[in-house]
């Protein structure tokens, strides 16, 4: 397994490794103790899995109580994931990590609490797993907005097009609006 440290401390980008031969691939995706040993938790509480057509940008979300830890991985097609530091006393807070995740790269993002999460589809449909270390809260769920100048993401926009956003994240509130961790 390799793992690169990001800009930011705690997220990390892990690489398992990946058997290949004529009949396809096989990884582990996750192993406990492993995992444990990078500073990923034993324990989730919940896998989710999304769909989106190329142009989606799902995110960025966070919750401000029950903060999640993520660990994403794409089963189908690329996605451009990001993490935003929200913890205040942090000394990157208000940053911003972005990593291109694929099927055919096998990377998977920790993204641990205390951060906002989003992703951009860039192929031409995707599918993201993604272990959770807190039940979803939708009363404690909050959207960053995703094109915060003072955030200044470098979305990959598909030929410049806008992307296709919910009308939660289409509402999302700027950082220095956003209710943060301490």
């Amino acid at each position: 397994m390799k793992v690169q440290t990001t800009e930011l401390p705690g997220v990390v980008l892990i690489e398992t490794e990946v058997h290949q031969d004529e009949r396809g691939f096989f990884m582990e995706s996750y192993h406990a103790a492993r995992f444990a040993a990078l500073g990923v938790p034993a324990i989730f509480v919940q896998d989710n899995h999304s769909g989106s057509r190329q142009d989606v940008l799902r995110g960025l979300h966070y919750q401000v109580r029950h903060p999640q830890g993520k660990l994403v991985r794409v089963v189908r097609g690329e996605v451009f994931d990001v993490a935003v530091d929200l913890r205040r006393h942090s000394a990157t807070f208000g940053r911003w990590v972005g990593t291109r995740l694929s099927v055919e790269n096998h990377r998977q993002v920790w993204v641990p609490p205390g951060f906002a999460h989003g992703f951009y589809v860039v192929s031409e449909f995707a599918e993201v797993l993604y272990k959770v270390t807190e039940i979803y809260d939708p009363e404690a769920e909050r959207a960053l907005l995703w094109n915060d100048p003072q955030l200044g993401i470098a979305w990959p926009l598909v030929d410049g097009r806008p992307p296709l956003l919910s009308p939660k994240d289409a509402a999302g509130v700027p950082l220095a609006r956003a209710e943060t961790y301490a």
